[in-house]
């Protein structure tokens, strides 16, 4: 692969991304290729259909290389989050005399922090949500700091297996590709689309996708809590297709062309014309069913709220991200309104790309290429 390039596999609810790219200037990326190709998604942790998975995965791959016009032994894949879960440690290590901390005594806590896992999950990733030294003091990095004791609080994240070998086995016919390298995607947006300030003290990002989301709680340059469901926007749309009876098209169209903000006259009706058949409906029906929709998905959030056990977020404004932000008009407002606490969209700040569908492509990229 040509230098300072690099493969990704973005994963998401209902397509998958594959990309070559390198590092530019402040901080942004040059796209060498890009390839976006649909499958039939996931749910509850599980592919829905593994054959259409591989086959996806390999289109994806082999249509961005070709285009890239080189060829690539190193892919770096985004893990969704309804295939991983988070632990977090808390370990202390202590020394006979004051020391200066150095990469060494960070890696020897790391090592000594690996949570045990059977062999249908591996541990990908480990994070520090922070350290405390033996003054107490509490530190982001403690790395020439002068301490007699070293205490980590580190989250790891722990991928399924066969989740892991279902994308080995979608290669196993490229000889040219030799190692892949596991990311999770949540992690890598929390790190890419929040500021250190906001994690610092900690910060709640949400992930919403077609038909499956994630929600969690940063803290430093970890994850503090995380979770996944299998609900998203699209699910508003099967609420659509049931309730009037329609196509899941036509409802899909509703649901991302009714504007839950505007004011309608009375008796006002959005209509869709699909292939010859009208579809009309009374504004105030689709708007009353859309929120039905989004309610559901704020109780989600407000279990996982109350899930966490950890600091007080219920006053936190939640950060929200990926393609189902945009997808319904008022989607924001609404779920400000039902949870009582500000919602605010988050994207990458890259030119032509400062969109939150293409979050978690580029976060993974930022991880790469940091």
């Amino acid at each position: 692969m040509r230098k300072k390039s690099v493969a990704v596999l973005d994963i998401r609810s209902q397509q998958i991304t594959a990309a070559v790219a390198q590092k530019g200037v402040n901080n942004t990326f040059i796209l060498k290729s890009k390839c976006v190709v649909p499958y039939e998604g996931f749910a509850e942790g599980e592919l829905l259909d593994i054959k259409d998975f591989c086959s996806a995965l390999k289109k994806a791959y082999s249509e961005a290389v070709t285009s890239y016009g080189s060829y690539v032994k190193e892919v770096y894949v985004g893990i969704p989050g309804e295939f991983l879960r988070v632990e977090q440690t808390d370990k202390v290590i202590s020394f006979n005399s004051p020391e200066r901390i150095s990469s060494r005594h960070i890696g020897f806590v790391k090592d000594s922090s690996v949570p045990q896992v059977d062999e249908s999950e591996v541990v990908i990733k480990c994070s520090p949500l922070y350290y405390v030294l033996s003054d107490n003091r509490k530190v982001i990095s403690p790395l020439g700091e002068t301490s007699s004791s070293l205490r980590a609080r580190l989250s790891f994240f722990i991928c399924k297996s066969a989740f892991l070998q279902c994308v080995r086995d979608a290669f196993e016919d490229v000889a040219e590709v030799r190692q892949f390298n596991w990311i999770p995607q949540i992690y890598a947006e929390t790190i890419y689309l929040l500021e250190p300030e906001k994690r610092d003290n900690y910060a709640v990002l949400f992930d919403l996708g077609d038909i499956s989301s994630t929600f969690c709680v940063a803290c430093g340059n970890g994850i503090a809590f995380c979770e996944s469901f299998s609900v998203g926007v699209n699910h508003v749309a099967v609420l659509l297709m049931e309730a009037l009876d329609i196509p899941y098209d036509v409802a899909l169209w509703f649901t991302r062309n009714v504007n839950l903000n505007s004011r309608d006259k009375a008796m006002a009706y959005e209509e869709y014309n699909d292939n010859g058949t009208i579809y009309k409906f009374p504004s105030t029906d689709l708007k009353q069913l859309i929120r039905e929709g989004l309610d559901g998905l704020c109780e989600m959030i407000e279990e996982c709220r109350q899930s966490y056990v950890g600091k007080d977020i219920g006053s936190k404004p939640i950060y929200i991200t990926g393609e189902g932000v945009g997808a319904i008009r008022g989607l924001n407002e609404h779920l400000s309104s039902r949870l009582v606490v500000p919602i605010e969209a988050v994207a990458p700040a890259l030119p032509y790309y400062d969109k939150p569908h293409f979050s978690s492509l580029f976060s993974v990229l930022a991880d790469i290429l940091a």
